[in-house]
């Protein structure tokens, strides 16, 4: 080969750069499914159903786990990390939302499987649990399989920490994710996860299986007229307009659906009971879980009207929830005036402080605490310290384990994702009594109300789809494109003609 000199970069040969360029296309191509191992280990204390789904996921090397809450994802994931380090003699990262590290470390005790949890990116042990948080102080290099507890929190695509985690396990060989709540908002979010899990990207997915909304153009075009316009009573032109965007932006081709179904259960599996799988529910059918929406009623209507309209858009239901907040504070407060423990859901820090000023014995975890903070808080609960916890969904609706309460108290919410994990923090498997849950909304939130029923509507549905497929997978292979590489003029010797490099593989 003939070696030239590149004279505007005197220490760097033309083959160097060739190889540099090749190196970083390889750094970014995504790592595909290559495939598990026959389990080492299923051990006895995990139900039949939890043993498929373990054994499923060790052979199948990169895979979700799409269960309902109290299923006992926690242990599942504990071994098939042990699995993975008996198999390959090296470190899995378990990462975990904020205080739910404790729990696996607790699982790990209970189970005999050794877990550290670690902050600072330092590795003690084989089986290493972390928060997202923390990621960035861990090297991706260090690690043969991450595992995504409560995994939903990828599910927006472009999202920090969408970004963060799929470019931490870009070359990483075993990936799990778990969730009990996929794609709480739309099929198309399964996307990310197919992505972190090496099989079609996201753009990938939506360019086979869906087609942007046929009145798309039209509706966005009225929607900058509205806006121009400044018609009052026009509910898409009060709509942010990177919201308005995402509205019915994306629908399942006609002929996609079934195959769309196929290929998701191709690298996850689904189940809400047992005997989703074929198994028997014993000892998984919960007590009855009793929910009453109340209504808040203003005393006074908005200034210059004489009834409650409804909120349309993110500012009016904020301005709603600002200008009721006392009144439905002080219906929380009566709702929670009971002997027993009560759990509560807020949504903007003025509701919580209010909520824990008029309960006594309420302990509010808040944003504003450290993380050390609301890990004591959160666990505290857990544990029967005080009678009354409130915090923001977004907060404290994760992976924690609050079986001992059997009574739920929040706000009506957008986010079906939240609102759901929050009551499933108590209404969980190891529940024993009824659960109640008391939902909170004003006159003017119809448009919440309505479409946090059309969410759930869709998760159910998401749920059958993916276990009435399960037996009937498709696996798509991703798209190999292959061109060639050209240094650019600037950085070659030869400003005439640019210089070639042998073409490479990259995967789109």
């Amino acid at each position: 080969m003939m070696y030239q000199k590149n004279w505007e970069h005197p220490n760097l040969w033309e083959s160097d750069i060739s190889t540099i360029y090749q190196d970083f296309l390889k750094r970014k191509t995504q790592l595909g499914n290559m495939g598990g191992f026959d389990p080492l280990w299923i051990p006895d204390f995990l139900f039949d159903f939890q043993k498929a789904l373990v054994e499923w996921e060790i052979k199948k090397g990169c895979g979700a786990l799409f269960e309902d809450c109290g299923l006992g994802k926690t242990i599942q994931e504990l071994v098939i990390a042990e699995n993975i380090a008996r198999k390959t003699n090296k470190n899995i990262l378990i990462l975990a939302p904020l205080a739910v590290s404790y729990q696996f470390i607790n699982e790990g005790e209970k189970f005999g499987i050794e877990v550290k949890r670690s902050i600072n990116g330092q590795i003690h042990n084989k089986i290493t649990v972390t928060n997202y948080e923390k990621l960035h102080l861990f090297n991706p290099n260090d690690f043969e399989c991450v595992i995504c507890d409560e995994s939903s929190r990828l599910k927006h695509f472009g999202g920090a920490t969408q970004k963060n985690v799929n470019r931490f396990m870009l070359k990483i060989p075993y990936r799990v994710l778990a969730t009990a709540t996929a794609a709480p908002n739309d099929f198309y979010e399964l996307g990310t996860s197919s992505e972190v899990l090496g099989a079609l990207g996201y753009s990938d997915m939506l360019s086979r299986f869906f087609n942007q909304s046929d009145n798309k153009s039209y509706r966005m075009n009225e929607i900058k007229l509205l806006r121009a316009a400044k018609q009052p009573g026009k509910h898409y032109a009060k709509l942010a307009y990177r919201a308005s965007q995402m509205i019915g932006q994306w629908k399942l081709k006609p002929h996609a659906e079934i195959p769309f179904w196929k290929w998701v259960c191709s690298w996850a599996k689904a189940c809400r009971m047992p005997s989703d799988l074929g198994f028997d529910d014993n000892g998984f059918i919960l007590p009855k879980l009793k929910q009453t929406d109340h209504i808040v009623i203003p005393k006074n209507t908005p200034d210059g009207l004489l009834f409650t309209p409804e909120a349309f858009g993110l500012n009016q239901e904020r301005e709603e929830r600002r200008r009721t907040m006392d009144e439905r504070c002080e219906l929380v407060a009566d709702l929670a005036d009971t002997n027993d423990y009560v759990f509560i859901g807020c949504h903007l820090n003025t509701e919580a402080d209010l909520i824990e000023k008029l309960i006594p014995d309420a302990v509010q975890v808040a944003g504003r605490h450290s993380d050390e903070e609301k890990e004591e808080r959160l666990l505290g609960f857990q544990k029967g310290d005080f009678r009354v916890l409130v915090t923001k969904p977004k907060i404290g609706a994760w992976g924690m384990n609050y079986q001992h309460c059997n009574h739920v108290i929040t706000f009506a919410s957008h986010s079906y994702e939240q609102f759901y994990q929050f009551i499933r923090r108590c209404y969980r498997f190891g529940q024993k009594r009824p659960v109640k849950v008391d939902v909170v909304s004003t006159e003017g939130e119809t448009n919440v109300r309505t479409n946090m029923k059309r969410k759930s509507k869709a998760a159910d549905q998401m749920f059958a789809n993916l276990v009435k497929y399960m037996n009937e997978s498709t696996w798509l292979e991703k798209e190999k494109y292959q061109q060639e590489v050209i240094i650019p003029l600037w950085l070659s010797n030869n400003k005439k003609s640019q210089t070639n490099i042998p073409s490479i593989m990259a995967t789109a």
